[in-house]
C-alpha cells in the first residue's frame, strides 16, 4: 500500500523507523557489530539511518530485495510516541509522492497524498504548525562487515550528520578496523534496486524543469535574451551567488542570505515546493554549489545534494543555449 500511495518503485527500499536500538536489533543479522552500538548509541535518536545485513525474517519487500534493511530512530516526540504505541517497528518513507519535493509540513502531506488512504498526524506548538528541525531526511550510512573483524560504512546519502562525525565517534570510543567513506556513485537508475532511498539522480523534484547553473554562468554579463528569460525563471539562491539576477526574475528566495547551511536545509523544500507553484514560472534555477567549499560542512552537501537531484543532475553554464539544449 506504501508504494502503491507515494507510485514508488519497488527498487526503492523503505526505512524501517524504530524507537530505540533494541527494537532494530531483531531486524539486523549482527546487531552486536561493534560499530552498530557505537553508532546507535551516540547518534539515536536522531537523523542518522543505519543499513546492514538484514535478519531472515525481514521481508524482502522492504530492502528491494538487497537483504539489507535500514533503520532509524527519530527524535521527534510525534514520532517516538507513535512508535512506542503502535509496540512495532515501522517501515516508512517521506510522505509525498516518488521524486517530488520531500514534505516538511502536514500541508504539504495533504497536497501531495489527499487522494490515497492516509492519516495525517498534524503537531502544533501554540497554533503555530511545526516544521522539521533539521529540514532534509537523515544521514545514511550502510556497514559492510569483513569474514574477520571491521569493515566499511559508506555514507550513501548526506544529511546532517556528516563522515567525519562517523569517523570521529567511532575513534572516540576506540572502534578500530573500520573504515568511513563517502559514495563515489552519485546516482542509481530507476530500475535498479537500491540499498538505501534518495539515490535517483531525479528526486525531490519539483513540477517544473529545474537547472542548477555554475559561477561562470551566474557571473556573465545578461545580455538582452539572458534578461527575457529570467522573467519567467524562478531563483532559488544561497549566500547571494545569483543575487544580480534578483530585479529580472520572477521571483526570486535566498536559503540563507549568510549562506547558513542550518537555516538553509530548513527551507529548502519549503522553498522548492513554493517555486513550483509562482504563477507563471517556465523554469527553476539555483546555483551549483562546490563541494571543495564546504567538504567539512554535513548540511551544506546535504542541501547541494537535494539541488542537484531536483535538477535531475543537470548543471548549464549558459542561460539561454543550455537551456534551449535541454528541451
Amino acid at each position: 500500500k506504501v508504494f502503491a500511495a507515494k507510485e514508488r518503485p519497488l527498487t526503492d527500499p523503505l526505512i524501517v523507523h524504530v524507537s530505540e536500538f533494541d527494537d532494530a536489533s531483531p531486524l539486523w543479522e549482527n546487531s552486536q557489530d561493534p560499530a552498530l552500538q557505537c553508532l546507535t548509541q551516540t547518534f539515536w535518536p536522531g537523523p542518522l539511518t543505519l543499513v546492514a545485513k538484514a535478519a531472515p525474517h525481514v521481508p524482502p519487500l522492504l530492502m528491494a530485495h538487497t537483504g539489507y534493511v535500514a533503520c532509524r530512530s527519530p527524535q521527534h516526540s510525534i514520532a517516538q510516541k507513535l512508535l512506542v504505541e503502535s509496540k512495532v517497528p515501522i517501515a516508512a518513507p517521506s510522505a509525498n509522492k516518488f521524486g517530488h519535493v520531500s514534505p516538511t509540513r502536514a500541508q504539504h502531506v495533504y497536497d501531495d497524498l489527499k487522494y490515497e488512504d492516509v492519516w495525517i498526524i498534524e503537531s502544533s506548538n501554540g497554533g503555530e504548525e511545526v516544521i522539521c528541525n533539521v529540514g532534509v531526511e537523515s544521514t545514511v550510512a550502510k556497514l559492510t562487515t569483513s569474514d574477520t573483524e571491521g569493515g566499511v560504512i559508506t555514507v550513501l546519502r548526506q544529511g546532517a550528520i556528516s563522515a567525519q562525525q562517523l569517523e570521529q565517534c567511532l575513534q572516540q570510543a576506540g572502534v578500530v578496523g573500520y573504515t568511513v567513506q563517502k559514495q563515489t556513485k552519485r546516482a542509481t537508475p530507476d530500475h535498479v534496486a537500491s540499498v538505501a532511498p534518495g539515490q535517483t539522480i531525479r528526486h525531490y523534484s519539483p513540477n517544473i524543469p529545474s537547472y542548477m547553473v555554475t559561477t561562470e554562468c551566474a557571473d556573465e554579463v545578461l545580455s538582452d535574451s539572458d534578461i527575457q528569460l529570467l522573467t519567467t525563471a524562478v531563483v532559488i539562491d544561497f549566500g547571494g551567488r545569483l543575487a544580480s539576477w534578483k530585479s529580472h526574475a520572477l521571483a526570486y528566495r535566498d536559503l540563507s542570505a549568510a549562506g547558513k547551511s542550518q537555516e538553509a536545509a530548513q527551507s529548502v523544500f519549503e522553498t522548492l515546493r513554493w517555486a513550483e507553484q509562482v504563477e507563471g514560472g517556465a523554469q527553476v534555477l539555483f546555483p551549483h554549489l562546490d563541494d571543495k567549499h564546504f567538504d567539512d560542512d554535513a548540511l551544506v552537501l546535504a542541501v547541494k545534494d537535494r539541488l542537484t537531484r531536483a535538477a535531475s543532475g543537470v548543471t548549464i553554464s549558459s542561460l539561454i543555449s543550455s537551456l534551449d539544449a535541454t528541451k
